[in-house]
């Protein structure tokens, strides 16, 4: 889609950890040549679908609709699909994340960033919940460093009901924090999010979506700096597809 421009680091994450990455526009999937069927995993990169034109990755979300149907065989299938960024906004706007009703309808949004700009830094986060697609490398309780990059990354809720829901069943499961694991407001949590949420999945575990942007954070851990939440979220993914 016109915008992204993430899909390169994204394209050797994948590369890096074992997968046989391709890239597919969404003009393939419109004439046919290409069917999302094919593939094991999908991953929507984060940038600036449309020009983030009326809402971020509105544009995007209402150009996938005409395979929403696929899309949904897809969820269906338990075959993983992450959003990253833009890819968690499109997500939203389709309304297959998180999707708690089961209804298919637009929970969230991802709104502007309390501080009213672009924001990119490094962050951290604590992982919420041993989830299935991460677990392999992620437990419950760990703190990794990661980076964002937004304008619009405020998780908010459509009412009060939903957030009590998704909180209830447990799929807020990324949590800005600071380096000890603790919440700490702005400038850790960069965007304002509600209750510091930074990604969060359906109620099944094979969708999810998430800010933060692990494939620019490639880099190996260090004394200083502890865990990176980079390479080792790919390679849970393509454990989770080893063996599933």
């Amino acid at each position: 889609m016109e915008g992204t421009n993430c899909e390169d680091e994204a394209f050797r994450a994948f590369l890096s950890t074992g997968f046989i990455p391709e890239y597919v526009h969404i003009n393939e999937l419109d004439r046919g040549t290409k069917k999302l069927e094919n593939y094991s995993a999908i991953f929507i990169p984060g940038g600036f679908s449309g020009g983030d034109y009326i809402r971020a990755g509105a544009l995007f979300s209402a150009r996938l609709r005409r395979h929403f149907h696929s899309i949904l065989k897809f969820v269906d299938s338990r075959k993983p699909v992450v959003g990253v960024c833009n890819g968690f906004q499109v997500l939203a706007e389709l309304g297959i994340l998180p999707d708690s009703g089961g209804n298919q309808e637009r929970e969230i949004a991802l709104s502007i960033n309390q501080s009213g700009r672009f924001e990119c830094r490094d962050t951290y986060l604590r992982i919420e919940r041993d989830q299935k697609l991460l677990q392999s490398k992620f437990r419950k309780g760990d703190v990794a460093l990661s980076t964002v990059a937004h304008s619009e990354g405020r998780v908010v809720f459509r009412d009060q009901d939903i957030m009590d829901d998704i909180e209830r069943k447990g799929l807020a499961i990324l949590r800005y924090t600071d380096g000890t694991g603790k919440s700490a407001g702005y400038p850790w949590n960069p965007n304002g999010s509600a209750e510091d949420i930074a990604g969060v999945m359906n109620p099944e575990g094979n969708v999810i979506g998430l800010m933060p942007h692990p494939e620019r954070k490639l880099m190996a851990g260090a004394p200083n700096v502890g865990r990176v939440f980079g390479l080792d979220f790919f390679m849970a993914i393509n454990n989770y597809l080893k063996n599933s």
